[in-house]
């Protein structure tokens, strides 16, 4: 039996749910269906979605190589330290996207704090893929670190106790008994991080410029096309609403079978 809510409140849900559902449909109405096999075959849009692929699974694996270290220390620190490390690991998520690239071009660009000492070895990040890839890391990897850090602290520590005192090293426990726990909310949070790296606009145009091919990801892409050529940009964002849209399902899926 469903709880009851007041009407009031469901008469609010109703208004925010329209707010959020009918800019995608009335986006999605004025896309011309019909044309966009057509309008996704020019070099400019196929580059951007390629590029775009690439880089999102490149800045996934590090979200969940680099993200989930982070989660399990988050989880285990106490005292004033926990509060400093949650806030390091999630301003990036509240940050406008533009002073997040500004604050990787100062850091990683040709004069910036690291960028000038790998400059001198001839490594230059601004401007690549690369510079793509670490933009998207930067903004996307806090939404995985929220997801497992909250599961890390919801899991019974009894289990990992139990296989520590039968003799298993951190390592072995971390692998098999803490990781399969964390399953459900790792799938989750790398989905949501996928998402967040696929939509991801005002730190890359800054720290890594728009270049075809090179650093062009789609939401850069649509922005350029929606002054020339409207089509060809409402296709493009239909096609990124569609594999947004996929991610996120699959975020729901877990935490309706996590729930169930």
């Amino acid at each position: 039996m469903t709880r009851p809510v007041p009407r009031w409140i469901g008469a609010l849900a109703i208004a925010g749910g329209l707010l959020m559902a009918v800019p995608l449909l009335g986006l999605l109405l004025r896309v011309p269906w019909s044309h966009v096999p057509g309008l996704l075959t020019g070099s400019a849009a196929q580059d951007a979605l390629a590029l775009s692929l690439r880089t999102c699974l490149a800045s996934t694996v590090l979200c969940l190589v680099l993200g989930l270290p982070v989660a399990l220390v988050l989880s285990r620190l106490r005292g004033r330290w926990v509060t400093v490390g949650r806030v390091i690991a999630t301003v990036p998520m509240v940050l406008p996207p533009v002073v997040a690239g500004l604050a990787l071009l100062v850091t990683f660009g040709r004069r910036g704090l690291v960028g000038q000492v790998l400059s001198v070895a001839g490594i230059e990040i601004g401007f690549t893929t690369l510079a793509v890839v670490i933009s998207q890391t930067f903004v996307a990897m806090p939404f995985l670190v929220v997801a497992v850090e909250g599961a890390l602290r919801s899991i019974d520590p009894d289990a990992e106790l139990v296989a520590a005192t039968l003799g298993a090293g951190p390592s072995r426990v971390l692998w098999q008994v803490t990781v399969p726990a964390l399953r459900p909310a790792i799938v989750s949070g790398a989905s949501l991080s996928a998402a967040r790296a696929l939509g991801e606009f005002g730190a890359t145009i800054t720290f890594a410029g728009s270049l075809q091919g090179t650093t062009r990801t789609l939401p850069l892409e649509i922005y350029l096309q929606r002054e020339v050529d409207t089509d060809t940009a409402l296709a493009l964002a239909a096609v990124l609403i569609v594999l947004a849209a996929a991610l996120v399902l699959v975020t729901t899926l877990v935490n309706r079978e996590r729930t169930a």
